[in-house]
C-alpha cells in the first residue's frame, strides 16, 4: 500500500477541534498534516452548525471568563472584519456572539494555511495501523486510492469516533429503549426579513418573547422575564438591537409554530424557533436550526444515517413554506443557504483514562492536570437533549450547573484514550460520560488547542500522550501562553 507521507501530528478531522488542534500543533513547529472528508474544513462552524456557537458560554455565570486562547483569537479577527457581533454583556454572558460562519470557515483556512499545515481533503480515514497497542498511521481512501499516512501522534477529531472505535478505544452509546437520542438537524437561513414586523410582533405578543426552555419554567419565572426583554424592547428601536447586544438569542415564536403543526402547514418534528447570522454590511439573516430535525435517529447506523439526511430536507420544504405563510416580516422571506449535512450530538462516548461525571461538572471540579475550563450544565439522568418542539421540552430532566457559578475542569487524562498509545482525543470524543452535552463549539475548540499543543509536544520530547501525563506543566504553560485559560475562576 502507498504511502503518502510521515509526519509529526496527523489530525484525523477537519471540523472546529480538528482546524484548532491542527493550528496549536503547527504553531508550536510541529510537522502536521489534516485529513477532511469533505473539500472544506470548520465542521460545526460553518458546514453542519448554526453560527455564534463557537463563542458562546465564554464565561461562567459568575460573569469570569473561562475560555479563550484561538476561539477568542477567532472572534476578534472577524469582529474587527466586520463580519462578528460583540462579546455578550457582562449580565448575560452565556449567550453567543454571533459570527458570518462563511467567513469563519475562510479565515480557518487561511490560518493553518500560513502556519503550514498539509491539507489532504476529500480523503476519508478508514483504519489505523497498529502495532500491539500503539497507533502509528492511519488508512484513508480517495481518488487516488488506498493509502497510508503515517504520524508519530494521531488526533481522532471525526467527531463521531470512526477512528478511534476502529483503533480498539472503548466507548459506550445510549441505550435508544431507555432515552431518545438527542436528535441530528439540518441548518437553513433565511433573508429578505422584515425585522420592524418582527419587532411589532413581539412588542405585541409579549408572552411569546421568552425562550423555549423557559416554557416548562413556573410562571413568575416565565414572567418575570417576559417583563424583562418587554422592558428592553421598549427602549430600543429594533430587536435586532437587543441581538447585538446579546441580551436575545433566539427567537422562538411558540404560539404560531403550535398553530401551524396543529393546521397541517409545519411537521410535528420541529418549530419557528431561529438563531442570527450578521454578514458584511450590517445584514442579519435568520438561521433555522430546530425547524428540521430527526427524533431517534442513531447517526452510527449508516441507514438511519441517510435516511436522515433526506428526511432533514424534506421538512426544510415544509418549514420554509410554512414560516412564509405564519411569521410576520417572513412573507417575501427566502432560502440563502443550507448545510450540505445533519449536525449530529449522539453518538460514540470515548473512554479515556479519566471520564468526566456529571459530579465533576455538578462539583465545579478541579484537576491538577487541568487543560481547559467549561460550564456548561450538565444532565446526570441521560443525554443533554437540549432542542425543543413548539415550546414543549423533549426530555424535562433537570439539569445542573456547576456550584458557585463557576466552572469545571476538564483534565488532560481524559483526552488520552484508554488502552490505546499514539492517540488523542478531541472535540466530541474527549472522554465524557453521558450527562454532558458535547456538540457546543467553545468546548471542542479549546480541546482541540490542548490536543494539537500536548500532540507536539510528544513529538518534540519522543514521548507517548500516555507519558505526557506524568508531567504537563509544559503543557500548561504553553496553553497559558497561547491565551488558555486555566486558573483564577470558581
Amino acid at each position: 500500500m502507498r504511502i503518502y507521507g510521515y509526519y509529526d501530528v496527523v489530525v484525523v478531522g477537519g471540523g472546529a477541534s480538528g482546524c484548532c488542534a491542527a493550528l496549536a500543533a503547527a504553531r508550536e513547529g510541529a510537522n502536521v498534516i489534516l485529513i477532511e472528508t469533505l473539500g472544506t474544513i470548520g465542521g460545526m462552524i460553518n458546514v453542519v452548525g448554526p453560527p455564534g456557537w463557537a463563542f458562546e458560554h465564554l464565561y461562567n455565570m459568575a460573569g469570569e471568563r473561562i475560555i479563550d486562547g484561538i476561539v477568542g483569537e477567532l472572534h476578534t479577527e472577524l469582529y474587527n472584519m466586520g463580519v462578528a457581533m460583540p462579546l455578550p454583556k457582562v449580565t448575560h454572558r452565556e449567550a453567543p456572539a454571533f459570527v458570518d460562519i462563511d467567513w469563519c470557515g475562510l479565515l480557518l483556512f487561511e490560518k493553518l494555511r500560513k502556519a503550514g499545515v498539509t491539507f489532504l481533503l476529500h480523503s476519508m480515514a478508514v483504519d489505523v495501523l497498529k502495532e500491539g497497542n500503539t497507533v502509528h498511521g492511519v488508512i484513508v481512501e480517495n481518488t487516488s486510492g488506498r493509502m497510508a499516512v503515517m504520524g508519530k501522534v494521531i488526533i481522532e477529531a471525526t467527531g463521531e469516533g470512526d477512528i478511534a472505535a476502529r483503533a480498539g478505544v472503548p466507548y459506550s452509546q445510549t441505550d435508544r429503549t431507555k432515552e431518545e437520542l438527542d436528535p441530528p438537524s439540518i441548518t437553513f437561513h433565511m433573508d429578505g426579513v422584515n425585522w420592524d414586523k418582527v419587532t411589532d410582533y413581539f412588542r405585541t405578543h409579549p408572552d411569546q418573547f421568552i425562550p423555549d426552555f423557559m416554557c416548562s419554567q413556573p410562571q413568575e419565572i416565565r414572567q418575570a422575564l417576559i417583563d424583562q426583554r418587554a422592558e428592553l424592547l421598549r427602549t430600543h428601536d429594533s430587536i435586532l438591537d437587543l441581538v447585538r447586544e446579546g441580551y436575545v438569542d433566539a427567537l422562538d415564536y411558540h404560539d404560531l409554530s403550535a398553530e401551524a403543526i396543529r393546521n397541517g402547514d409545519m411537521h410535528p418534528y420541529g418549530d419557528f424557533g431561529h438563531f442570527f447570522t450578521p454578514r458584511a454590511h450590517g445584514v442579519v439573516q435568520a438561521t433555522f436550526q430546530h425547524s428540521a430535525q430527526i427524533p431517534d435517529c442513531d447517526t452510527t447506523d449508516i441507514s438511519e444515517f441517510s435516511a436522515g439526511e433526506v428526511e432533514a430536507r424534506r421538512q426544510v420544504v415544509i418549514a420554509i413554506n410554512a414560516i412564509g405563510k405564519y411569521l410576520p416580516g417572513f412573507e417575501d422571506a427566502y432560502l440563502t443557504r443550507i448545510t450540505p449535512g445533519m449536525r449530529t450530538r449522539e453518538g460514540c462516548h470515548m473512554e479515556g483514562d479519566y471520564q468526566m461525571t456529571a459530579d465533576d461538572a455538578k462539583n465545579a471540579a478541579k484537576f491538577d492536570d487541568v487543560i481547559a475550563k467549561c460550564c456548561m450544565p450538565v444532565r446526570p439522568g441521560g443525554p443533554f437533549h437540549s432542542v425543543a418542539v413548539a415550546g414543549q421540552a423533549i426530555n424535562e430532566t433537570p439539569i445542573f450547573a456547576p456550584a458557585n457559578d463557576g466552572s469545571y475542569d476538564i483534565p488532560y487524562r481524559a483526552l488520552v484514550p484508554k488502552g490505546i498509545d499514539g492517540m488523542l482525543l478531541s472535540g466530541k470524543l474527549v472522554s465524557l460520560s453521558q450527562a454532558f452535552k458535547r456538540d457546543l463549539l467553545p468546548d471542542n475548540m479549546v480541546w482541540g488547542q490542548a490536543a494539537g499543543t500536548a500532540a507536539a509536544i510528544c513529538t518534540r520530547r519522543g514521548i507517548t500522550p500516555r507519558r505526557l501525563e506524568e508531567d504537563v506543566s509544559e503543557l500548561q504553560e504553553i496553553l497559558r501562553k497561547n491565551g488558555a485559560i486555566l486558573d483564577g475562576t470558581r
